[in-house]
């Protein structure tokens, strides 16, 4: 990310003195759609969008009691100390490095990525993010003004690979990574009941395969308890390869942000809001792990995919939405034999009612580039399509082909959420 204005850094300033939610429970997201945003090209829609978002923003919640090494674990979980852990972490990330304090946190901190409906891990994505961008442009610098000049006769000596030989990153995207913890740790949330994940199935098959909560009645806490009274819930959340080598598991994370950005497209509609964390809380882990030990590799991605599948299942719906056709794509199977001729012209315009959309958005996409589809997305103004976006940009860009099934589930997300007004 090239943000020489420093629009980012005035925008979470100016975020910093608000409160991590609202409503007693809705999750500012502005830190993480300002992120994206500025992230994508689009820092001149930065203050006029937080004009817009400034009116859903709350006071920061008063503190309790302070929160430290010994009396932690009683805070964990505990939203009644959301500012709280948020000056903990503030203090920590003062006192050592930030990525000894994710790494000693980030364990510690995965059992419970459901906080706030995944947001508290997606923050922490997001605010890893800008401290990676920071470390790189860093580094550059120091390699660029410590690289001897070979012109003169010197050898030229390699640049430094480790992460600490570029100066700490400091200021607002610090903070906000003290923010971001800090609101994981208050809102820390346990999936009910153990999941043993270890089977063999790829992200794309496990999504397939897993059952649905027929009573989708209530809010998220009052679906998740009923996730245990699925048959078959705990098998098939254990159902996912998870590979022990690093550079394995960060390819099977890679895929299942992919099949969770893909699968929108087809299922989003059964909540089009909270399906959308399906891929972007994923990626959050994805985009995390540059940042941590490889040895946390894998049990991120153990971790994250029982939330993932539980968004899928408390959420999903009844019947897919016919996949949009691309060109190249396998013609779906024909059964004559299945349909009397008397019901041709029904089934015909039944066909061609439910396949409309999916048609038009992969036309749409095919058409779009990703900085294109992006755009749309800002203009468009919800921050939950425009986290989605950028997510499926993350998905694009990794794909050789440019992936334009990202592409069509990000302009079907802007498609069925209401954009502000």
């Amino acid at each position: 990310m090239d943000d020489t204005s420093g629009i980012l850094d005035e925008a979470l300033e100016r975020l910093h003195s608000t409160g991590p939610e609202r409503e007693d429970w809705l999750s500012n997201h502005a830190p993480m759609a300002v992120e994206a945003l500025v992230r994508r090209g689009q820092s001149a829609t930065v203050h006029r969008w937080l004009d817009y978002y400034d009116s859903k923003l709350e006071d920061r919640p008063r503190r309790v009691s302070p929160i430290t090494e010994t009396t932690w674990r009683q805070a964990l979980g505990d939203p009644r100390h959301l500012t709280d852990w948020a000056d903990y972490f503030a203090r920590q990330l003062a006192e050592r490095p930030w990525r000894e304090v994710l790494t000693v946190w980030w364990p510690r901190l995965l059992p419970g990525i459901l906080a706030s409906a995944t947001h508290g891990v997606i923050r922490v994505g997001h605010a890893v993010r800008t401290l990676l961008d920071a470390e790189r442009a860093a580094h550059a610098t120091h390699t660029a003004h410590t690289t001897p000049d070979t012109a003169a006769g010197s050898p030229a000596t390699h640049a430094p690979t480790a992460s600490h030989t570029s100066p700490a990153p400091s200021g607002p995207r610090l903070t906000e990574l003290a923010e971001a913890l800090g609101y994981w740790a208050a809102r820390h949330q346990p999936l009910p009941g153990a999941v043993d994940v270890g089977g063999a199935a790829t992200p794309a098959a496990a999504l397939a395969a897993l059952p649905r909560l027929a009573d989708q009645s209530g809010g998220i806490r009052d679906r998740l308890a009923r996730v245990p009274t699925v048959p078959g819930w705990q098998q098939a959340m254990g159902a996912l390869h998870v590979p022990d080598d690093p550079d394995l598991a960060y390819a099977q994370l890679s895929r299942l942000v992919r099949a969770g950005t893909h699968r929108y497209a087809t299922h989003g509609h059964g909540e089009p809001i909270m399906l959308v964390h399906a891929a972007t809380a994923p990626n959050a882990v994805l985009r995390t792990l540059p940042a941590l030990p490889r040895a946390l590799w894998a049990p991120s991605l153990c971790a994250v995919w029982p939330p993932v599948a539980a968004l899928m299942m408390i959420y999903g719906p009844a019947a897919p939405r016919p996949a949009p056709h691309f060109a190249g794509d396998r013609p779906a199977e024909h059964h004559p034999a299945q349909q009397h001729p008397a019901d041709d012209q029904a089934a015909d315009d039944r066909a061609a009612e439910r396949l409309s959309a999916p048609t038009a958005q992969a036309q749409q996409a095919a058409s779009m580039t990703p900085d294109e589809v992006f755009a749309q997305a800002a203009a468009h103004g919800d921050e939950h399509v425009i986290k989605f976006a950028d997510t499926a940009m993350d998905v694009a860009a990794a794909a050789p082909d440019g992936d334009a099934r990202a592409l069509a589930a990000a302009l079907h997300a802007q498609s069925m959420i209401d954009a502000p007004r």
